[in-house]
C-alpha cells in the first residue's frame, strides 16, 4: 500500500455525509444531554424534595423512553424498543462518556476498514440483540422475575459492544499507534475494553451479564452472515436512503430513467447526427430513388441528397 492510500484509509472528515459515526454519537450525546435539562428543571421545581423530584422524572419522563421488562408495560408504550437504545440518564456522566470514548474507538476503525455504512446498522443490531435479551430474561429466569416490575433497559452500552466485536473479527490484526513499536494490535484494545467493561458490572447483576452478552454474540453472528454472504446492514442502508430521498427535489420520478431525469430534460437534442457524405452513398441513394421511389428514403438519405446539392457532389 502506497503513502497517498494509506493517508487515504486514516482519514475521517467530519463535515462528510457519510461519516456515520459522528451523527450516532451527535444522537447520544443530544439525547443525553436534552434528559440532563429536563431532570434540572424537575430538580428545580421541587427544590424541596429532590427525592420526590427524582421519581417523578423517573416515571412521567425517563420511564416514557427506557424499556421495561414488564411486558403489560411495554404494549403500553412500544416505541421505547427503538427509544431505550439512545437514553441514558441524565445522571449517567459516568456511563456515557465511556460509552462514547468506546464507540468513538471502535466506530473509526470500523469506518476505516468497511466505510460508514456498516456503523450504525451494527450498533443498532447489537443494542436491539441486547434489550430482546433482557426481556427474556427477566420474563424467565426465576432468579430475575422478582425484579420484573421495576427493571428497564436503557443505554448504547450494547450497541457499542457489537461495534467492537464485529471490528475486532473484521481485522484483529489492525494496528492502532504504529509508532509505538510497530502498532498496537486491535485485538488487544479489545481485551482492554472487555475487562474495564466488565469490571465495572456487579457478578450479581445477571440481567446486565445477559445484555452485554447478548449484544456480543449478535456482533459475532453479524460477521459470521456478512462472510457467508448476507449482509444484515443492506435492507437498513436501503431503507435509510428511501427516507433521505422521500423529500429530495432532485430525485428522479418514479418510472423514469435516470439519465433522462437529470440529463435530457431540454426539448432539443444534445447533439446533432450528420451522415457521412461520399459519392458512393449518393449513387447508392440515387440507385434506390429509380428502383422504389423517392418516398421510400429515410430522412437521413434525403439529408444526403440535400447536402450533396448544395456541394455539387
Amino acid at each position: 500500500m502506497n503513502y497517498a492510500e494509506k493517508k487515504y484509509r486514516q482519514r475521517i472528515k467530519l463535515d462528510k455525509s457519510s461519516n456515520n459515526l459522528f451523527l450516532l454519537i451527535a444522537i447520544c450525546l443530544l439525547v443525553f444531554v436534552g434528559f440532563a435539562f429536563v431532570k434540572a428543571l424537575w430538580y428545580f421545581n421541587n427544590a424541596d424534595d429532590k427525592e420526590l423530584a427524582k421519581t417523578l422524572f423517573n416515571k412521567n419522563v425517563l420511564g416514557l423512553f427506557t424499556l421495561p421488562a414488564d411486558t403489560g408495560q411495554l404494549v403500553n408504550r412500544p416505541w421505547s424498543i427503538l427509544t431505550s437504545l439512545f437514553v441514558h440518564d441524565g445522571n449517567d456522566v459516568w456511563k456515557v462518556f465511556p460509552n462514547m470514548f468506546w464507540l468513538g474507538s471502535f466506530g473509526y476503525i470500523l469506518q476505516d476498514l468497511t466505510g460508514g455504512k456498516k456503523i450504525i446498522p451494527v450498533f443498532i443490531y447489537g443494542a436491539l440483540g441486547g434489550a430482546i435479551a433482557f426481556l427474556l430474561a427477566y420474563n424467565l429466569l426465576p432468579s430475575l422475575q422478582p425484579q420484573l416490575p421495576l427493571a428497564v433497559f436503557s443505554g448504547a452500552s450494547c450497541g457499542v459492544m457489537a461495534v467492537a466485536m464485529v471490528t475486532t473479527f473484521i481485522s484483529p490484526g489492525y494496528r492502532i499507534f504504529p509508532l509505538i513499536a510497530g502498532g498496537i494490535p486491535l485485538w488487544a484494545l479489545t481485551a482492554l475494553y472487555l475487562i474495564i467493561h466488565f469490571a465495572t458490572i456487579s457478578i450479581s447483576d445477571t440481567g446486565t451479564l445477559i445484555t452485554r452478552i447478548a449484544a456480543a454474540i449478535t456482533g459475532l453472528l453479524f460477521i459470521f452472515f456478512l462472510r457467508k454472504g448476507y449482509d444484515w446492514s443492506e435492507w437498513m442502508n436501503n431503507f435509510f436512503d428511501w427516507v433521505n430521498n422521500l423529500f429530495n427535489p432532485d430525485k428522479p420520478k418514479k418510472g423514469k430513467p435516470l439519465k433522462e431525469e437529470l440529463f435530457y430534460k431540454s426539448d432539443t437534442a444534445p447533439f446533432a447526427k450528420t451522415p457521412k457524405l461520399t459519392q458512393q452513398r449518393v449513387d447508392e441513394i440515387l440507385d434506390k430513388i429509380s428502383q422504389q421511389g423517392y418516398q421510400y428514403l429515410t430522412e437521413e438519405e434525403r439529408e444526403i441528397l440535400k447536402r450533396a446539392s448544395k456541394e455539387d457532389i
